[in-house]
């Protein structure tokens, strides 16, 4: 499936495309990435936003990597698309303390999603985001089942934990909410969320989660892939299937369209949102 090509790295919010995918690449060159996003069969418009890009802050160079898959409308992950890495980069302690301000950051981003007006919150989003400091330093850090996996070696490492409502049935029924497995059917909160944690939602907040599970991992000789995908790639594609696939070709972004390719060929219905970060060669 040929893609229309935005090397602005970052999704047009508005009139976007069915289909985008682009690439770039570090200052210094040696980190490159590209991205793939294809809107899924369902009738609703694409709900999947990204931000793919490097920055440099102060004399630091940020790789910033995120999917936010979005339901009930692209409100909520489209504000992700624009806050949520601002808010992470501003807190006081993000060089000294990441995994603490990046936990603030995504709690404050949803206590101000839920508050922004009466419409903003009512939809809700996963998110996922990576972010490579000085090509050395890599943490991620996910709510709901958008996910982040590392290749060292070839060997793929899950870096994210999937958050769904039968593995988190306690805390959602500590909130007072219940999980639904219907026959047929996902596990839901109150019969209706696939995920346990999420931004925004707000008719459902009281019972779901929005703190960020953090990972770190050093970048050595070793690492080579990164790749961050929403649930529409997950859903049909084992986590060492995508590092294989994504491996073969050195082009991230034709790696990523080649993921997002198997992904539809496997009948993945869902909206399928695709980085892939090579880390050398």
């Amino acid at each position: 499936m040929d893609c229309l090509c935005f090397f602005n790295s970052v999704s047009q919010v508005g009139g976007r495309s069915s289909c985008s995918s682009g690439k770039g690449r570090s200052h210094q060159g040696t980190v490159k990435y590209g991205f793939s996003l294809v809107k899924g069969k369902a009738n609703h418009p694409m709900e999947d936003y990204h931000v793919a890009k490097f920055v440099h802050i102060q004399g630091h160079e940020l790789g910033l990597f995120a999917i936010y898959d979005g339901h009930l409308g692209d409100s909520v992950p489209a504000y992700l698309q624009k806050h949520l890495f601002p808010n992470i980069l501003k807190e006081d302690e993000f060089w000294t303390d990441p995994n603490r301000s990046i936990s603030k950051a995504y709690e404050r981003t949803d206590q101000a999603i839920l508050s922004h007006n009466p419409d903003l919150g009512r939809g809700g989003s996963t998110a996922v985001t990576a972010i490579l400091i000085n090509g050395q330093k890599l943490w991620i850090a996910n709510v709901g089942d958008s996910r982040a996996v590392l290749s060292k070696r070839g060997v793929a490492i899950q870096m994210t934990i999937d958050h769904e409502p039968n593995t988190e049935r306690g805390s959602i029924e500590d909130r007072g909410g219940f999980v639904s497995n219907m026959p047929g059917d996902v596990a839901r909160v109150n019969g209706q969320l696939a995920v346990s944690r999420a931004f925004g939602d707000k008719n459902l907040k009281t019972h779901l989660r929005s703190d960020p599970d953090v990972q770190n991992a050093d970048v050595d000789s070793d690492t080579d892939i990164l790749v961050l995908a929403s649930d529409g790639l997950w859903k049909v594609m084992a986590n060492q299937e995508a590092v294989d696939i994504a491996r073969k070709t050195k082009d991230p972004q034709k790696a990523a369209k080649q993921l997002a390719a198997e992904a539809l060929n496997r009948d993945s219905k869902d909206d399928i949102s695709i980085i892939v970060v090579r880390f050398k060669g």
